[in-house]
Parts: structure tokens; sequence; C-alpha cells
């Protein structure tokens, strides 16, 4: 009678644990293999600040490692070092440093998925606790002030306010803010449409625009018709406008503002432009398609309220009005 003889394999070898044994021989150095694993990620169709952002955060690490390593000398300690040396010679913020660190662990499991180093480094270190998020906003005191600082009697300067009005109504993205085509802009209609090639989420979404900021649109593309640029925001000589310049040029504005105890940023108008459409009554929903959104617990995040807006809302919405038909 013949045994059929059972195996002690609990699973099966995938190709990619086959191609490991053989690859890892590969002396490729830190910089070669980052250079691969963007050429992947530029085949996942990112937008360029993303691609852009991941060389950045590249960048840093090389600089704390000063020069390149080969895949043997990469280790977990190395890292770790590397988180230590953010958070108390960089003093960095947790927030920042876990995109940082989000980024080198990304990069790491495709090294390890593609058989380039033996050991699950992404596993061994992770981001660093941190409280739950205080997303800063604006009060509507500071945005007023922000708007004062602009001279827009120069078309700079009027560009600059109607980027404003532009960012806080819609909310979008600066990524997006600066991609908006003037095809796109429907001025009848109160409507932008982001093309999803041009978004985060790789998904076309159309914002509304208000009646004031459609009157600042108005004359502005009026008044830039004549640069013959299929882009909305240019700069004075008809460029498109960049995404660092266009945040320095927020910085700036809150300095001359005096705003110094939050950052002043296209983000920053972004969770402003949310948390007052709520205080305004806005629906949680609408907000959601805005924002472009897929979890609505991003939109929780964006609607941090202060014990302040939340009395004001309670004043207005208490159990108690419905009681007495207020």
């Amino acid at each position: 009678m013949s045994i059929t003889r059972k195996t002690n394999r609990k699973g099966v070898r995938d190709s990619k644990s086959l191609n490991r044994t053989k690859s890892v021989e590969q002396k490729f150095t830190l910089f070669e293999m980052f250079e691969r694993f963007m050429n992947y990620k530029v085949t996942e169709g990112l937008v360029d600040p993303t691609i852009k952002g991941y060389y950045e955060h590249f960048r840093y690490f090389s600089e704390f490692v000063q020069g390149d390593l080969s895949n043997e000398e990469v280790t977990s300690e190395i890292f770790r070092d590397y988180i230590g040396f953010m958070l108390n010679e960089k003093k960095l913020a947790p927030t920042t440093a876990n995109v940082r660190i989000r980024t080198m662990r990304a990069f790491l499991r495709y090294c390890f998925q593609e058989g380039w180093i033996e050991i699950p480094i992404h596993e061994r270190f992770k981001p660093v606790k941190t409280p739950e998020d205080e997303i800063e906003s604006f009060t509507p005191a500071e945005i007023k002030s922000l708007i004062n600082q602009i001279d827009d009697t120069r078309f700079v300067g009027f560009r600059d306010k109607v980027m404003i009005f532009t960012l806080l109504d819609t909310m979008v993205r600066i990524s997006e803010l600066l991609n908006i085509k003037r095809i796109n802009v429907d001025l009848n209609s109160g409507h932008i449409k982001l093309e999803a090639h041009k978004t985060k989420t790789k998904r076309a979404r159309t914002v509304p625009i208000s009646t004031k900021t459609v009157k600042y649109l108005k004359e502005y593309m009026k008044e830039s018709d004549e640069f013959g640029s299929e882009f909305l925001f240019l700069t004075y000589d008809g460029r498109p406008i960049e995404g660092n310049t266009w945040r320095r040029r927020l910085t700036e504005l809150g300095e001359d503002a005096g705003i110094t105890n939050k950052r002043v940023s296209p983000h920053t108008f972004r969770h402003t432009g949310a948390l007052f459409y709520i205080m305004n009554g806005g629906d949680p929903f609408s907000l959601q398609k805005i924002l472009g959104h897929t979890d609505m617990s991003m939109v929780r995040r964006y609607i941090q309220m202060t014990d302040t807006d939340v009395k004001k809302q309670h004043n207005t919405f208490t159990p108690w009005n419905r009681v007495f038909n207020k």
C-alpha cells in the first residue's frame, strides 16, 4: 500500500520569495535602490507634488547618513538613529517626522519585496506616537488681516487676492489650485472642474464657487487673458506658479499680518474653509464631496472646533430652541 507523505510546509513559496534568494546577491546601493523604487512609483501615476515629496524625504535621510550605502549596510539601527536625530537634534514635530518615516518605510518595504535586502527592516520601526492632531484654522479677523496686506492695484497683488478667495471658497489643495485650467472654470454656473490626473485621489470632481469669488475670478480672467496660457493662475510674466513660490508668499503675508501663533499655509486655508462651512450650517456630506475625501473620518478631523466654536453652535442649536419654538 502506498502512503502519501504530508509536507511540513505551511505555505507555498511565491515568485518573490524565490527571487529574493537570488537577487539579494546583487550589490545595489541605497541610491540605486531608491531610483528603482521611484521608477516604480512613477508608473503608479502619482501626481508631481507626491513624487517630489518622496525625493525630498529621501534627501533628508541621505544627508543624515552622509552618502551612499551598500544594501548590506542598510539596517534597522540606522533608521532608529534617524528617528532619534529628527526628534532630538532637529527638534521636528512628531507629525513632520512621521511623514518622512512613512516614506522610508514604503521604500524599504519595496526593497524587501524585490529581494534587494534580506530583512524586513520596515517592520522594525514605526511612526512615533503623537497626541490627537489639533488642526489649525484661521479666525475671520486673521483672514481679513491677510487680505489687507495685499496691494490689489498691482496684477500680482490682485492675483494673490483672487487666489486666497478661491482657496478658501473651494477648499482645494494647493496642487489642485495651481493646476486649474481656464477652460474648467464655469463662471455662469459657479463651478470649477478639477481634472482627475491633477487630484490627489485621481478622481475628477467639481467644486462650487460663491458669487463673490465668481466676481473676482471674472475680473482676474479678463486681465490675464492676454497671456494666452491654459492655466488660471500665473506669474507676472505669464508662467504657471510653483507651489513653493505660493507657500512663501503666504508666509510673507502672515508675517506682515502679525500671525505668528499658527502656520499660514494653503492647507490651513483648507482646514479653515471646512470649519467655516460647518459653522455656517453646511452639512458634512456635501463637505466631504467638496473636499474630495473618500472617508468621513478625514472630514471629522478637518472640522475640529474650539470650545468657543462649540458654544456658539450650541447657542444657535440648543435643544431648548425646539421646546420653545425659537
